[in-house]
């Protein structure tokens, strides 16, 4: 009955190539997880949205540890107001910790928010393994001058205390043994006169 035949298109059109996208891509600025089995450790990236979520970036604009005490949100904020002013969607995730760190009012034009809380440096181990070994040894260093102040003052009110309390004892005793030589006495005359 009627025969149908099928043609193909030819494979390259005129100044076509069927390889290559012609679409617009969207990109988006999401999180990309690093890191250890329950230590997640994410890069801020810039990506085709049908990329895996590991797969390849565009460029990396930051890095966020949530694990850390406070979270750490590091940030190329030119970068990021770059790749959101050529239209690039932020994933939810992004979007929050853009707004924590100040890029997202200032790309929308909102007031700043309040500043990030900074961990406070960490202590030299070294140098208070010195101070304590020095303190052992009885050396006072320059650093621990003041905090060996407070200490010696309340080790000399203790053996303040406690030469009073022997001093009073000894008054105490002295006290005591007179008044029993006296009671003593008085006893030894009374037996003596009733003789």
């Amino acid at each position: 009955m009627g025969a149908r035949l099928l043609t193909r298109a030819p494979a390259v059109q005129a100044g076509v190539d069927r390889n290559r996208s012609e679409q617009t891509v969207a990109v988006k600025i999401r999180l990309l997880r690093m890191g250890k089995i329950r230590n997640p450790q994410y890069r801020i990236v810039v990506a085709d949205s049908r990329t895996k979520r590991d797969g390849r970036a565009i460029e990396y604009v930051g890095i966020y540890q949530p694990k850390e005490n406070p979270s750490i949100m590091q940030v190329k904020s030119d970068r990021v107001q770059h790749w959101l002013s050529v239209g690039a969607q932020p994933s939810e995730a992004v979007q929050r910790i853009l707004e924590k760190t100040g890029d997202w009012q200032k790309f929308k034009g909102l007031p700043a928010p309040p500043p990030l809380l900074v961990a406070e440096p960490k202590v030299d181990r070294k140098a208070v393994y010195d101070a304590e070994a020095q303190a052992a040894a009885g050396v006072t260093p320059a650093k621990s001058a003041k905090k060996a102040e407070p200490k010696a003052d309340k080790t000399e009110a203790k053996a303040e205390s406690k030469t009073e309390a022997k001093a009073e004892s000894k008054t105490e005793a002295k006290a005591e043994s007179k008044t029993e030589a006296k009671a003593e006495g008085s006893t030894d005359a009374g037996a003596g006169d009733a003789s």
